[in-house]
């Protein structure tokens, strides 16, 4: 009786998880867009605006998050990861828990309010995991599976991708896959997924689109699959050097200065906005989607641009992740590499561009083309995205040898 219900006990914890982990994500995706509306707005009516607002706002997040949100810097997909490997809940709390989550969302919130180059969906998995893990310590199991099925969910709600959810859980996430646990974690990522189609109905985050490769497109594969991952390799790298990698001298002047450090890496940001045109701010998501669409021509600079300007906002310690702007930077090389192409051709290597240049951040190659392929609808891609992101983990390796999330993963736990 006892075991029974335990096990009725667990089912209920990851019900109720599943429901709030999508509540949570749909509210952190509304309140996402809000906040780049202003900034957009602030923009249009003084233009010098992010001159002056981006690194201020920089230096306050940094100093908000260090003074009072620990723990919560960076994506948050890497503190998911590392609280896996701790055993006392106690550990655990301190990169999963609920006043963590709350600090993740209020962080990630400013960043974009100011203009910084992040996105929301790797702070959902954080939130996510810090939802699962508070409703699972109303009951004496603690297990770390909670915490992933709350990473997970978080991943399907934030873009409407259920299968990217579960792929995410297996490739990046777990690497350690408790059968014992995958059917709970795979109903907590329908609860979460349920919530969203109840709440915004069903679509697919970039919006559907048919484009494919003809014969002569495919040299478009390799080449998307080489450049985009050694792009991505070389973002990571950066992410991972600094500041642990750097110089003593400035090793020391990030670790002791760290909000001024942020300042500078807000104005490196600001410059970078303005160059775009406003562009390089936010999510990057409009700009993805208008190169897939075809509905704007997109600068040869934009690609460069939101890549430095994603790299400042990831190494000046506030809140924020790096999904969405990756995904807008790959589709920016994506359009770059399409002109040397027949017209046609731009929706397919865009697509082909984002995989690449995604799967070269993260190394996870099979959640790349998933997630990618689901956010367009798009399985007439499947065997090209496929290849790219296999040719574009190959590339990646060569200048950073793992993935970007385990790496930063080791930074939380006790031995770092």
């Amino acid at each position: 009786m006892r075991v029974l219900t335990r096990r009725w006990q667990r089912r209920i914890i990851f019900v109720v998880g599943g429901l709030v982990v999508g509540l949570a994500a749909i509210g952190l995706a509304a309140a996402s867009d809000y906040a780049q509306q202003l900034f957009r707005h602030l923009l249009g009516r003084f233009e010098y605006a992010g001159l002056v607002v981006t690194p201020l706002g920089f230096g306050l997040a940094v100093y908000l998050t260090n003074r009072f949100f620990q723990n919560t810097q960076g994506s948050g997909i890497p503190q998911a990861i590392a609280s896996r490997q701790l055993e006392s809940p106690e550990a655990r709390e301190r990169l999963v828990g609920l006043r963590t989550g709350i600090g993740k969302i209020l962080m990630t919130l400013l960043g974009l309010l100011v203009g910084a180059s992040i996105g929301r969906e790797g702070p959902t998995v954080q939130v996510g995991a810090s939802v699962m893990f508070a409703i699972g310590r109303l009951s004496p199991n603690r297990q770390p599976g909670l915490i992933l099925a709350g990473a997970a969910a978080g991943v399907a709600a934030a873009f409407n991708t259920p299968i990217a959810g579960i792929v995410f859980a297996i490739e990046e996430m777990g690497r350690s896959f408790e059968m014992r646990t995958s059917g709970l974690v795979f109903g907590t990522i329908i609860l979460a997924g349920f919530t969203s189609l109840a709440l915004v109905g069903n679509y697919t985050y970039f919006g559907s689109t048919t484009a494919t490769l003809r014969a002569v497109d495919w040299l478009a594969v390799p080449v998307c699959g080489a450049i985009g991952g050694l792009a991505g390799g070389l973002f990571s790298r950066a992410l991972i050097a600094v500041p642990t990698q750097l110089p003593q001298i400035a090793k020391t002047w990030v670790q002791k200065r760290p909000v001024l450090f942020a300042i500078v890496c807000g104005i490196g940001v600001a410059v970078c906005g303005y160059l775009s045109g406003g562009a390089a701010y936010g999510t990057g998501y409009i700009q993805a989607r208008d190169a897939l669409h075809g509905a704007g021509n997109v600068s040869y600079f934009y690609a460069p641009l939101k890549l430095l300007a994603t790299t400042l906002s990831s190494i000046a310690g506030l809140p924020g992740g790096i999904f969405s702007p990756s995904l807008s930077v790959g589709a920016g090389i994506g359009a770059d590499i399409a002109g040397f192409f027949p017209k046609g051709a731009t929706g397919a290597v865009v697509l082909l561009g984002m995989v690449s240049y995604f799967t070269g951040v993260v190394q996870a190659p099979i959640t790349a083309f998933v997630i990618v392929e689901e956010m367009t609808g798009n399985h007439g891609m499947l065997v090209p995205l496929m290849a790219s992101a296999w040719i574009a983990n190959a590339a990646s390796r060569l200048v950073c040898h793992e993935g970007v999330y385990h790496a930063l993963s080791k930074r939380y736990l006790p031995d770092n």
